[in-house]
């Protein structure tokens, strides 16, 4: 096998590592609740994931020059090619989840607001509750 075939065969691991990550990311997104730790736990997978993808890359051109067995590498080679189309697709699908999950928490948000304690003290130098109640009392 051809070190151009070793690197190929790699990158299609690593998609496949992707897929499950990203299918992990739309869970997440998809759920009523997203958990914040887990969410940044499978944002960093996939960063790695990516950057791995990326220096494969670079090794996959380095090793194109010289390739020796094409109908093998163009088979795997289509195989990447279909699996970034996917997860490309993927990609966007889960950018649509969390625009909508960013929505409804600045529409949360929005109805929280106007409900939001006033300041420990007010423009006065008074406490809040010493303000709400009209009352002071002294000892």
């Amino acid at each position: 096998m051809s070190r151009l075939s070793e690197v190929l065969d790699q990158m299609t691991v690593v998609l496949t590592s992707l897929k499950e990550v990203m299918d992990a990311e739309q869970q997440q997104l998809s759920a009523g609740y997203v958990n914040g730790s887990a969410l940044q736990r499978i944002t960093e997978e996939k960063s790695s994931l990516l950057a791995t993808l990326d220096y494969l890359e670079q090794q996959r051109r380095l090793q194109q020059a010289s390739a020796n067995d094409a109908d093998a590498d163009a088979q795997r080679w289509q195989t990447i090619t279909q699996k970034t189309r996917h997860l490309r697709d993927l990609n966007q699908h889960n950018g649509w989840l969390l625009e909508g999950q960013l929505a409804r928490n600045s529409q949360a948000l929005a109805i929280l607001k106007p409900h939001q304690e006033p300041g420990l003290y007010g423009a006065n130098g008074q406490t809040a509750s010493a303000q709400r109640s009209g009352k002071k009392i002294s000892i």
